[in-house]
């Protein structure tokens, strides 16, 4: 990024902030949802008995740090094997469809998300977690749900 977007992102924290939020369940659940910019799904699931079922619920909002951050705290749970996405994906920066363009395309040289059509899918964490974290997880590609139904219907297909 340059020191211009860099800027515009630093007056976006002050004028428009956005909470990073995260819920934790089920600690001895394989499962977490992400579900990108749905607030409301997000408290919904929180507040349900979704949360028996699964280790963590949060939002993605960039594909960049967005899924840096995500990437970082996945492999640092070697227990979280599944990656539910879900709810509506950021206009502009679609950090859904990099995450899963990420999973399965992986990194070019430069660290860009191979295939992703976002405006700045570059990551900054090391190729190696990348990899552990491809290598690490399975991703559901749930993209646009916001049911809460249809969300405890694909976990509950999840369980063995």
């Amino acid at each position: 990024m340059n020191i211009i977007e860099n800027i515009a992102g630093e007056i976006c924290k002050i004028i428009l902030p956005i909470n990073e939020e995260i819920f934790f369940g089920n600690s001895k659940s394989s499962i977490s949802i992400c579900t990108l910019s749905s607030l409301k799904l997000l408290k919904e699931i929180s507040n349900s008995s979704l949360m028996l079922q699964v280790a963590v619920v949060g939002r993605l909002l960039s594909e960049n740090k967005g899924i840096d951050s995500l990437i970082k705290y996945i492999i640092s749970k070697k227990t979280i094997k599944t990656i539910l996405i879900c709810g509506k994906d950021t206009m502009g920066h679609r950090p859904g469809h990099s995450l899963v363009k990420l999973y399965e395309n992986g990194v070019d040289s430069r660290g860009r998300i191979i295939n992703s059509s976002s405006p700045d899918p570059v990551l900054a964490i090391p190729k190696s977690d990348i990899e552990i974290f491809r290598t690490q997880i399975t991703i559901i590609n749930k993209i646009g749900e916001t049911n809460i139904s249809e969300i405890r219907q694909t976990i509950d297909s999840l369980k063995t």
